[in-house]
């Protein structure tokens, strides 16, 4: 019998009433705000007075570099939380909202998959409780004031040319890239090119997702910088006195959304900053929340432990002031042989019959990318557990050589077959979760916030990536001096670079070395609180692939959704 899709699944879940989840983290009534049925947001009183309450250990999930396909992450996060009931211990799970761009794209929702998903799918993968819209709104409404000022006269004195701040949709629409407004008479403003991006790559999304608080989501807004003067003095949204009614359109996005998994654990979603530019995870103030709702706060990073753990320790932890205890690395087998350079895998095509066939050598010979990120979790002090995300195509061979090649580090390894049976697939992970939780940890950043933007940068490149050092384009240079000279330099950096790769070059796999780090830009997001540096041709504007999901997805006779995934 074929395996049910993951929509089927979802369907036939079990739902606890959403106060009853409330209740088993500790939540009272007070402090919850009803959206529906099966949603709830929690009003930011929780994280003061919910602070007293016993700490629970902090779990990173992560992974090794991963494939188009992606090898996980979401699913292994939302299993590990579900296989902690089966130790007796109360999870709870963190992850980001989905972008409906990818959902309606190739690389489809994210609520994880099997019997190991957020329910309802649906309700999480489409709208929810409107977050994404509200960050559009807000970007844009700032983006409007900015065309306005200029229509208006200038006072500030922007440079046309100098001009950052663009405009968002939650939509995969490439003919959006580069626009021109302001077209036709007088009365329709000034004419400029300009463009779109994604919501999720907003600036807004990544302040949303750092803030601690109301209080510092407006002052972080009032800092967004939306372009320069011929002299290159930063003009803030403060001045163009718009960052008080951005807030205003936040006030209910800034709350965490309260929903399940399958086996009733709770979920705390909220936020979705882009993992390419931004720091991929999901929001402070839902850690800071969760974090005393039970005996386990298992959270996602985007992409390999390269860039999304990086982010979440060298960033997320700065602000939030938490310290991870534990972080599990994703790796499978699909993976490992893609890094062996023998196979070439392609988002929405069939795996190649030779992936697929049982040959523990292809996995040993892609190891190292595995033994690398293994190290860039240690260099933060933190333990790592090796997850063998198992799928059905895999033989007990190829995952005994992952072990071999985890236990080689001195990692703990579990396979896991969470995908396929839930919470109890995962009790193996969770119990080598547990035990490296339990150990002490000398948790550190890589750098000091009081080092230099150059000197943050090239830590990153020499130590996380394997790079020999950086090389800066005449831009970038002017660029890092300018930011330093405005006062921007004791913020910490978010490399943007390709997914695919521990270098900026996706077609160099396992671990590379022998290289150097192009820098060619280097963009500041001083509301959300880091710089930029850009190593490679980075898309903040997907376009939809030849098939996209959007063309099977439709409402059937009986008003039921059909086609998502």
């Amino acid at each position: 019998m074929a395996f049910p899709s993951d929509l089927e699944i979802a369907r036939g879940a079990k739902l606890k009433p959403i106060e009853d989840i409330a209740g088993d983290m500790g939540l009272p009534a007070r402090m919850l705000e009803p959206y529906g049925r099966d949603v709830m947001k929690i009003g930011l009183g929780a994280v003061d007075e919910l602070a007293d309450a016993p700490k629970a250990k902090y779990v990173l999930v992560s992974a090794i570099t991963p494939t188009p396909l992606g090898e996980g992450k979401t699913t292994t996060t939302v299993g590990l939380g579900q296989g902690f009931r089966h130790l007796g211990k109360q999870a709870t799970v963190a992850i980001r909202q989905p972008s409906m761009g990818p959902t309606l794209g190739i690389k489809g929702g994210a609520a994880g998959g099997g019997y190991s998903q957020v329910v309802p799918m649906e309700l999480l993968n489409l709208h929810l409780t409107g977050d994404m819209h509200a960050v559009t709104a807000a970007h844009n409404l700032l983006a409007a004031m900015v065309d306005n000022h200029l229509h208006q006269g200038n006072a500030l004195g922007l440079d046309l040319s100098e001009i950052t701040w663009r405009r968002v949709i939650d939509m995969n629409d490439r003919s959006l890239r580069n626009i021109v407004v302001g077209l036709g008479a007088k009365a329709d403003g000034v004419t400029r090119q300009t463009g779109f991006d994604i919501t999720a790559a907003s600036e807004v999304m990544a302040a949303l997702a750092l803030t601690t608080g109301v209080e510092d989501l407006r002052a972080r807004l009032g800092r967004i910088v939306v372009g320069y003067t011929p002299a290159g003095e930063p003009v803030t949204a403060e001045e163009i006195e718009a960052a008080g009614a951005m807030t205003v359109l936040l006030r209910e996005a800034i709350k965490p959304n309260l929903m399940q998994t399958l086996e009733n654990t709770p979920v705390l979603v909220h936020c979705g900053p882009f993992g390419n530019i931004a720091t991929g995870n999901s929001s402070v103030v839902a850690d800071l929340i969760g974090i005393r709702c039970g005996d386990y706060l298992i959270t996602e990073a985007g992409f390999g432990a390269d860039m999304g753990a990086e982010r979440f320790f060298n960033i997320k932890c700065r602000v939030s002031g938490q310290s991870p205890d534990a972080a599990v690395l994703v790796a499978t087998v699909r993976a490992l042989k893609a890094h062996s350079g023998k196979f070439r895998i392609v988002a929405g095509k069939p795996l190649p019959d030779d992936l697929l066939a049982e040959n523990p050598e292809d996995v040993h010979a892609g190891a190292a990318n595995l033994r690398k990120q293994i190290e860039n979790i240690r260099m933060h002090g933190v333990s790592p557990v090796v997850c063998v995300n198992a799928f059905p195509t895999d033989h007990p061979s190829e995952h005994a050589a992952i072990r071999e090649i985890a236990e080689s580090m001195g990692a703990r390894v579990a396979v896991s077959t969470h995908f396929a049976d839930g919470g109890a697939g995962a009790a193996e992970l969770a119990e080598a979760v547990a035990e490296a939780a339990n150990e002490p940890t000398e948790f550190q950043f890589l750098y000091p916030s009081s080092a230099p933007l150059r000197e943050k940068i090239e830590t990153i490149a020499t130590r996380v990536y394997g790079a020999d050092g950086v090389s800066y384009t005449p831009a970038a240079r002017k660029q890092l001096d300018k930011y330093e000279r405005n006062g921007f330099g004791e913020l910490p950096v978010c490399m943007a670079k390709t997914h695919l790769s521990i270098s900026s070059d996706p077609k160099l796999l396992g671990a590379p070395t022998g290289w150097t780090l192009p820098v060619r830009e280097v963009r500041a997001s001083v509301g959300a609180g880091f710089v930029y540096p850009i190593c490679g041709d980075m898309r903040t504007m997907p376009g939809l692939g030849s098939s996209p999901a959007a063309t099977r997805i439709d409402l059937g006779s009986d008003g039921e959704i059909v086609g998502l995934s």
